[in-house]
Formats: structure tokens, C-alpha cells, sequence
């Protein structure tokens, strides 16, 4: 039946009678008489309600998306314009990402890097460009001092030759460090340290 009806969307206003014996979504003034268009007004109003959330959310989304990227853009130029990259990781690099903490880790010996043991790197990120976490179990190895500041952190592999290095960023605020914003602007940091770093 209700395959039919919307097959048919103007059944019923050719047949004004049913609306008589069909139960009604409401009443008015006590008849059995159903007010179909307020229910069609409030269906269509909480339609309305739903999709103006998720633009919402989209749009909030997209906002936050910007910010980071816009936020990596900033890191690369100060790569650019830095002597060392090492220390443009280590000391300007969580206040313009607006997180906690940023780590150069390597495996190997690289001044001012911090180093880890060799198959770190392979064995937390496999084959992924970059990682998310919420779940940190190895904080002091790659966060150091700022350990107990991160409530969730992102691994950023470096690319190219030399010993295996990431590049590990931490955040109290789990939102600072959103999968669904950052993976892309953070892959591109990644290359953007290799780079500097002549890898």
C-alpha cells in the first residue's frame, strides 16, 4: 500500500472521502478528520531540522579541515625559512600546528633528533603515511618530556633515504588532532620535513 500511495502521491487528494476512515496522524477539533498537511509540515520540518545539523557538522567539519591545513601551510613556510630543520620540529613547530608537542624521531643518530630503536617505525606504522591515536602506550619513547600530555597523537612517517624517522606530534585536546581533518595536510608535512632535511 504505501509503495502504491507513492506511486501515486496524489491518491488521496482525488479521493478526498478516505480521509474520513483512514486513522489520522492528528486530530482536529475532536473529528476523525486527519490533518494531513500539519503532519506533512512537521515530517518536512523535522527533514528540514536534520539536514541543516548535518550541514552543520559538515560545514564545522570543513572549517576545522581549513584551519589545519591552513596550519601546516604556516609549518612549511618555517621549514623554509630555517637553517635547522631539527630545530624548527623541536621548538616552533607544536605552537603552529596548536598542539602540545613535536618530536623528530630516528632511527639512528641525527643531531638534535630523538632517537628510537631501529623497527619503530615499521612496527607503528606498517605501511601507513600517517597514524592516528587515542590508545598511547609508547609516549615517553616518542614524546619524551611532553608524555603525559598526550591524550592522542599523530605519527607522520618521513620519507626518503637514511635511517627510518617519523615525525610525532601530541595534543591534550583530542579535536587539535582529528583523522578526518588531517591525515592529507599531515602526509604533506611529512614530505615537507624530508625535504628540508635533504632526505
Amino acid at each position: 500500500m504505501a509503495a502504491y500511495l507513492r506511486a501515486h502521491p496524489g491518491f488521496l487528494a482525488d479521493n478526498p472521502d478516505l480521509y474520513r476512515v483512514l486513522t489520522p496522524p492528528a486530530r482536529v477539533h475532536g473529528e476523525a478528520l486527519a490533518d494531513h498537511m500539519a503532519a506533512m509540515l512537521r515530517a518536512e520540518r523535522a527533514h528540514a531540522a536534520a539536514m541543516v545539523e548535518r550541514a552543520d557538522g559538515v560545514l564545522a567539519a570543513g572549517r576545522a579541515a581549513a584551519g589545519l591545513a591552513s596550519r601546516v601551510q604556516t609549518a612549511v613556510l618555517a621549514l623554509l625559512r630555517s637553517p635547522n630543520p631539527i630545530d624548527c620540529v623541536f621548538a616552533e613547530m607544536a605552537a603552529l600546528l596548536a598542539i602540545d608537542a613535536a618530536a623528530l624521531c630516528v632511527e639512528g643518530h641525527m643531531a638534535g633528533a630523538r632517537p628510537i630503536p631501529e623497527g619503530t617505525v615499521a612496527r607503528l606504522m606498517a605501511t601507513r603515511t600517517v597514524m592516528f591515536r587515542d590508545a598511547v602506550t609508547d609516549t615517553r619513547l616518542l614524546h619524551g618530556e611532553a608524555a603525559d600530555l598526550a591524550r592522542r597523537d599523530a605519527l607522520v612517517r618521513i620519507p626518503g633515504e637514511g635511517p627510518a624517522a617519523l615525525l610525532a606530534l601530541a595534543s591534550r585536546d583530542r579535536a587539535a588532532l582529528d583523522p578526518v581533518q588531517g591525515a592529507g595536510a599531515l602526509g604533506f608535512l611529512g614530505r615537507a620535513i624530508a625535504a628540508s632535511l635533504g632526505r
